[in-house]
């Protein structure tokens, strides 16, 4: 009984671990997206999206709604979205996006991240043809919908395809067509739970239990960094 307490009570504590770790980032890119086209979700398709996103990871609306305020503060800060492009162990490729206003901080921190595991950033724009950025939207599956159906009516859209995974569909377009396919899914009044813009490798590789574990340091390190606010790979 004792070890079973345990494992819930580290559970819980990884759980809480990557929920403060995770509403920072959500409030960033709500305060970013209310800061370029203003602080009205109905005006802001953007702020929308990181408002739907927010809420679909529980955070609770009093940080959504400060995160929103922050945007006007007199004290807001500046952020510059940015993305690094790096080999890590066992040439695994990250594509890093972050959020960030000390350029100069964030590129000394994710540089250093590389190193100590004996990889490096490559010049911007390297892994860029390695990856396909796609627009990616998840909803559950109501009683009576056909897919099939769905799909017919999204094409139009850019919908490029659909599918479901235990009551969940995921429908993905390339990122061009984020607007359109958000628009259509509203249309048909479909409560789209996340809405996101994913990287997705186009020659996924195979790694050993043993590299895999090598490239876990990496990541984590990564995704403990509040600059950034997305890591992507080439692992299969």
């Amino acid at each position: 009984m004792g070890r079973a307490f345990e494992y819930r009570r580290a559970a819980k504590e990884k759980r809480w671990d990557k929920m403060s770790r995770t509403f920072p980032k959500l409030a960033k890119k709500i305060t970013i997206a209310a800061k370029v086209s203003g602080p009205d979700p109905d005006l802001n398709a953007a702020l929308r999206t990181a408002i739907l996103n927010a809420k679909a990871q529980n955070m609770p609306k009093a940080n959504i709604d400060a995160a929103i305020k922050r945007a006007s503060g007199k004290d807001a800060a500046d952020f510059t979205e940015v993305n690094y492009e790096g080999k890590g162990p066992h040439g695994v490729l990250v594509f890093v996006e972050c959020a960030t206003d000390n350029t100069t901080r964030t590129v000394a921190n994710v540089k250093s991240y590389f190193n100590k595991v004996g990889g490096g950033l490559v010049p911007s724009g390297s892994l860029e043809f390695m990856f396909s950025r796609k627009a990616v939207f998840e909803f559950e599956k109501q009683e009576g919908m056909d897919l099939d159906e769905l799909e017919l009516e999204l094409i139009d859209a850019g919908l490029e395809e659909i599918e479901e995974n235990e009551g969940v569909v995921y429908a993905y377009a390339d990122y061009t067509s984020f607007g359109d396919l958000n628009h259509a899914l509203e249309n048909l009044k479909i409560d789209v739970q996340k809405a996101l813009l994913k990287r997705f490798p186009n020659d996924p590789l195979e790694f050993t239990e043993e590299q895999l574990e090598e490239i876990e340091k990496l990541l984590d390190k990564l995704d403990e960094d509040d600059d950034i606010q997305a890591v992507y790979t080439n692992i299969a």
